[in-house]
């Protein structure tokens, strides 16, 4: 991990390059939703009105993945956090953290290059194989106070990927789009705290919270969501 963030200190003060340019074809919709989806189709809950809450981001990798399941082709990265965390313990997410002072401004290329440090440091992919072709907007993450820049990312040169201290991150994984949108893998949470949203079963994992809703409205304003059954529901239970 030292060697991941001394590289990223080094090339921090240079601008993250954001670019569509040579994406594939079945990328250009998601590329289509960073420049027109509005914070509130996304999420709810919204960044605090008086600039409160921890900057971060996350990394939603899109890779041409020969696929292990029922979808060959498109996949996307996701890691399994570690069960030993304070914060999100033992879910499935995307790379990502929060962001640190030598990532720059939050207003600006800081979130880019946090997503990109973070994604590294997690799962020691190579950051100079990612083609960063776009940001969402800010969500608010209540239970963690975290708000959170999604970044979209090209797999253009795919990395070996592996958790890179297992403290942080138990498992790093991709999982083929086709799974993500195919009704059989999908339901809604339900936490007895009274939280519902969407998951996703794929991957001997369980996807939801803050991850599968943003894989949600992906799949739904890119026009790869399938009709399926909301009303199917996985419970959670309080350590969740």
């Amino acid at each position: 991990m030292r060697e991941a963030q001394e590289r990223h200190r080094s090339s921090a003060a240079g601008p993250v390059a954001v670019t569509d340019r040579g994406l594939p074809d079945w990328l250009r919709p998601v590329a289509d939703v960073a420049s027109t989806v509005r914070a509130r189709q996304l999420s709810r809950f919204l960044p605090p009105s008086d600039g409160g809450g921890r900057q971060s981001a996350v990394l939603v990798l899109f890779g041409e993945g020969a696929g292990s399941g029922t979808g060959a082709g498109p996949e996307l990265l996701l890691m399994e956090r570690s069960s030993s965390l304070r914060s999100h313990a033992g879910q499935p997410s995307f790379p990502g953290g929060a962001l640190d002072p030598e990532d720059g401004d939050p207003e600006g290329d800081g979130p880019l290059r946090a997503a990109l440090r973070e994604a590294e440091e997690e799962t020691g992919l190579d950051p100079c194989g990612v083609q960063v072709f776009g940001r969402l907007p800010r969500v608010y993450i209540p239970v963690s106070g975290f708000v959170v820049t999604p970044v979209l990312g090209w797999w253009r040169e795919p990395s070996p990927v592996a958790p890179v201290d297992p403290a942080e991150t138990a498992r790093v994984f991709t999982t083929p789009v086709a799974d993500l949108a195919d009704p059989a893998n999908r339901a809604t949470a339900r936490h007895p705290s009274g939280y519902r949203g969407p998951c996703f079963l794929v991957s001997d994992a369980l996807v939801w919270g803050f991850t599968a809703g943003i894989i949600d409205r992906i799949l739904h304003f890119a026009g790869w969501e399938r009709p399926w059954d909301t009303d199917r529901s996985v419970p959670l239970d309080w350590h969740a």
